[in-house]
């Protein structure tokens, strides 16, 4: 049987060494680039913001008001039983030196005392310099050290305000790459050490994963510096979980194909050119549709949702580069000692034949038609949690997984002032109809009171106070009636910002992108599968358990939230998130397993195929689906609610995918559908034996599963 040119040229007796000299070149290159990527992340409005939105327009039109991104530090100074001569002093002389803090800009307004005479606040602007919330904190702890030297007794002194949240949000992402690289480290060491049983094999994987994460870093340092590709803290999280979760799947999957070929080839170069002849369609598959799939997300409204889709993109190509050439090279190199103390010696039989996998298959083949409409009647019962899902947001105080400073301030604030202090809503319009614009926007139920005009040239900006806290549902209500208002004034041609507006937008724009890029992602891998399968119906029932085991996954994971986390509700880009990553990646499985019952098919007829293809890829798929779960569950470390969802909701629906959705529900499939899931190929046409009849118990004079 041929092999392949380019199994050969990877894998061959002096080319091997040629592979590797090439990929110690590239990560010579890339490993001093990979460093800087910090460097070129932008973490400001402009890559997280809805690129086209109503907000984002405001925050372009405000700088010809200030030329910089401004964001409010709140100062609140509250003192039990009454503000005092000597806070007011204090507050006073504060404010003056704010004004000396690095990249405080503009008019420090107040102190503004509380109607309550129990506080004072005073609103202290922050210039968003180019290096976006990561100079906040630095910032934010000047201005709260200058407030609290010498307080009077007995005086507690807050920061409130988006410079606190962002203060608080950097402090929470600060070495997230090292956190999560460290953790996903130790959870695939662990995995593979256990699934291998050898103290030698596990390290290539890993060390070939490396290569891969440093490699994608590198390029996307470069495609950031010079090509202008956006990059944040979010995507670069994401990258190194994805490089090591999607990388390490297809080297479990190359690794047991190279095991199976070792023990009929003697020769370690022809065993893995046959491995990589007979398991590379389907890794490069697998990489292919993960690689699509993650580039839909480029079609996104959200600017950080669509910067999230060539990062990823980027690095399973790359991870997939690596492990389908610098891993075999590295495997023939090193030889069957690797495997190490059980080494797959020449001849000696396949212990997947008459493993658990195959003890399995043999009890799905009794009843198939009775197991998959089981297991389809629990998966959907396991889906009604989704009548819980809320999806609307998290607010300020809902976005960690413990108490934060700006949410204690925030709560200090709200005490003593209106709830809409400090975060206006901005309206900005033709300065001609500004006072006609003021007016409409001032008898805006919800709106407590506005400020007269500020014009500039031909615009002129008017600033509103939100009677609800800005992160409400409430306040989002009010901004929608602000500008369905200040809309209808003719020739205003008024535009609605501030941070309320902001994560209305958001919201809107996460809405318009599960409804665009789900049926995207959907039909990317309908046509994938339809292509690598050579058939139709296939890929549409493999889609149909793919959406059935999304929606188990979501609805246990919200039902968990809700009830053992105390999670209100779920972030807007939740659902979409665990869909691609659970969908583009999920769907290796199905590759894995169908590319294997499809090979086997030809030789046995699809029923037979079924139970060997299980047997032969059972326990390497279950690995796979192990260590993308450990990978995706490292974001859980994270003290972030949004990455704790989404980390939890993935590993759950991986390993729900793999343990019960491939092995059972498709397997079932297999057997009762038989050849007819290849329609129209003519592997359709290819009866099984008469006497292996789908849904009848497989014969006990069968032969030995064999390959």
């Amino acid at each position: 049987m041929a092999t392949g040119g380019v199994a050969r040229l990877v894998c061959g007796r002096w080319s091997k060494w040629v592979v590797l000299a090439l990929w110690i070149v590239v990560l010579a290159l890339a490993g001093p680039l990979a460093g800087k990527l910090t460097s070129v992340q932008k973490n400001d409005n402009s890559a997280w913001l809805p690129g086209g939105a109503e907000s984002t327009q405001v925050v372009d039109l405000q700088r010809q008001f200030q030329p910089d991104d401004i964001a409010p530090a709140i100062i609140v100074y509250e003192q039990p039983g009454g503000v005092t001569d000597a806070l007011r002093a204090k507050a006073a002389s504060d404010a003056r030196a704010f004004a000396g803090v690095q990249d405080v800009t503009g008019q420090v307004v107040g102190p503004i005392e509380s109607q309550d005479k129990a506080a004072i606040q005073t609103i202290v602007p922050v210039r968003i310099s180019d290096e976006g919330w990561e100079a906040l904190p630095g910032i934010a702890d000047s201005i709260k050290g200058i407030a609290e030297a010498n307080a009077p007794p007995g005086v507690q002194v807050f920061l409130a305000g988006p410079v606190a949240v962002a203060a608080d949000s950097a402090g929470a992402f600060e070495g997230i790459d090292g956190t999560l690289l460290y953790t996903t480290l130790l959870i695939v060491a662990i995995i593979l050490l256990i699934t291998y049983r050898s103290p030698v094999l596990w390290i290539l994987p890993i060390a070939v994963a490396g290569v891969a994460l440093a490699s994608s870093q590198g390029l996307i340092y470069l495609l950031a510096k010079h090509a202008g590709l956006v990059v944040n803290a979010q995507s670069a999280g994401i990258l190194t979980v994805l490089v090591f979760g999607a990388g390490t799947d297809y080297a479990l999957l190359l690794v047991a194909r190279y095991r199976e070929e070792l023990r009929r080839h003697d020769d370690r170069h022809e065993a893995m050119q046959f491995a990589l002849h007979r398991a590379g369609p389907a890794i490069i598959a697998s990489g292919a549709t993960v690689a699509i799939g993650m580039s839909c997300l480029a079609l996104a409204e959200l600017n950080s949702t669509r910067g999230l889709g060539p990062v990823a993109a980027i690095g399973v190509v790359v991870g997939l580069a690596a492990m389908v050439t610098l891993l075999p090279a590295l495997l023939v190199i090193f030889g069957r000692w690797l495997f190490w103390p059980v080494r797959p010696k020449f001849g000696t039989p396949e212990p997947t034949t008459t493993g658990f996998w195959a003890r399995l298959g043999g009890r799905i083949a009794r009843h198939p038609r009775r197991v998959w409409i089981t297991t389809s009647v629990v998966l959907g019962a396991m889906a009604l949690g989704l009548l819980q899902l809320n999806a609307t947001g998290l607010s300020q105080a809902d976005q960690f997984t413990t108490e934060q400073p700006s949410t204690v301030a925030e709560q200090a604030l709200a005490r003593h002032f209106p709830a809409g202090g400090g975060q206006p809503v901005t309206v900005i319009a033709n300065a001609a109809s500004a006072a006609q614009v003021r007016q409409t926007f001032a008898a805006v139920p919800g709106i407590t009171e506005v400020t007269e005009p500020v014009v500039r040239g031909n615009l002129a900006l008017i600033d509103g106070t939100l009677s609800e806290a800005p992160d409400s549902k409430a306040a989002q209500q009010t901004v929608e009636r602000v500008r369905d208002a200040v809309h209808a004034v003719p020739g205003a041609d008024a535009k609605v910002g501030g941070g309320t507006a902001i994560i209305l937008d958001i919201n809107n724009a996460n809405d318009h992108d599960n409804r665009l890029i789900i049926p995207l992602v959907l039909l990317v891998v309908l046509v994938i599968l339809g292509l690598l399968l050579r058939a139709i119906v296939a890929p549409l029932i493999l889609i149909a358990t793919v959406v059935l085991s999304f929606a188990a996954a979501l609805g246990i994971s919200t039902l968990v939230f809700r009830h053992i986390f105390g999670f209100p509700a779920e972030d807007t880009s939740f659902p979409l998130f665990v869909f691609v990553f659970l969908v583009a990646l999920g769907i290796d499985y199905n590759i894995f397993l169908m590319t294997r019952v499809r090979e086997e098919a030809h030789q046995h007829g699809t029923r037979r195929g079924a139970v060997v293809g299980l047997a032969a890829t059972g326990g390497v798929i279950t690995s796979a689906g192990i260590v993308l779960a450990g990978t995706f569950g490292a974001l859980a470390s994270l003290p972030l609610v949004a990455f704790v969802e989404i980390g939890f909701a993935v590993a759950f629906g991986v390993l729900l995918d793999t343990i019960i959705v491939r092995s059972v529900l498709v397997t079932a499939l297999n057997l009762d559908i038989g050849r007819h899931m290849w329609w129209p190929s003519r592997l359709a046409r290819k009866h099984d034996d008469p006497t292996d009849k789908p849904g009848e118990p497989l014969s006990s004079s069968e032969p030995e599963l064999t390959h």
